[in-house]
């Protein structure tokens, strides 16, 4: 039979001995895991080339961990939590990871590489130098169908739409109609031929209006009559000339 307890106790001093204050023994109530086993948890920081110690790390987690009875030939208890800056959702995926790897490396002691498994999966994910890494590719939206929005065209609509119109065509050409012509009954219109005997188109001018056309008539006589005699004149004296030259 194997000492389990042994080995366990040796995978102890190592830890504590390379981690030495990033390892503390914690109280089952602070673990998360449900076991009566003694619980530790590891202090876990992104590894950077350019980390300062000294400065507020500003995302960090802890790495907890119990032996079972039969650790190593069986997986250790494991657990994780945010210190700071760490997403519950990434927290779960973690622990997934953790998990698997814990079943692959059955029969020797792993604590050790399930912290540089965390230590690196937290460099990747939460690191200075995670920004730098390719972005997943992302699904771009299809492309939004334009509905055009309104009532439809049928024949029943477009034959409405040219009674409203036509109507409103005629309205506007009765605005330019006189509005005896509005008033007046259809059958006692006048036809054009029996308006224009009627002698209604004949226009009466008030006595100013036939001073300004006698004024313009004159005129234009006086005007006429120079230019008459003016022309009779120049044509007689070239008759008279061409007499002379016979």
């Amino acid at each position: 039979m194997a000492d389990y307890e042994q080995e366990q106790e040796m995978e102890l001093e190592a830890l504590q001995a390379i981690l030495m204050d990033d390892i503390k023994e914690i109280d089952l109530s602070e673990s998360g895991i449900d076991t009566r086993a003694r619980c530790f948890e590891i202090l876990i920081s992104p590894q950077d080339d350019d980390f300062d110690e000294a400065a507020r790390v500003p995302v960090q987690m802890a790495l907890i961990f119990a032996h079972t009875e039969k650790y190593p030939d069986e997986p250790p208890l494991v657990n994780v939590k945010s210190i700071r800056g760490i997403k519950p959702e990434d927290l779960t995926s973690l622990k997934e990871k953790l998990d698997q790897e814990a079943t692959e490396n059955l029969g020797m002691a792993m604590v050790y590489t399930l912290l540089d498994s965390a230590k690196d999966w937290l460099t990747e994910k939460y690191g200075k130098n995670a920004g730098d890494r390719e972005p997943e590719e992302i699904e771009e939206p299809a492309e939004e169908v334009i509905i055009p929005h309104g009532e439809a065209v049928t024949v029943e609509s477009f034959m409405a739409w040219r009674e409203r119109f036509e109507a409103e065509l005629a309205l506007q050409r009765a605005k330019l109609m006189p509005e005896s012509a509005l008033t007046t009954p259809k059958e006692k219109r006048l036809t054009g031929r029996q308006y224009f005997e009627s002698g209604r188109h004949i226009v009466v001018l008030s006595r100013q209006d036939v001073c300004h056309c006698l004024f313009f008539s004159l005129s234009a006589t006086y005007l006429v009559i120079p230019i008459y005699c003016y022309t009779f004149f120049f044509i007689s004296l070239l008759l008279l000339r061409c007499l002379s030259y016979t």
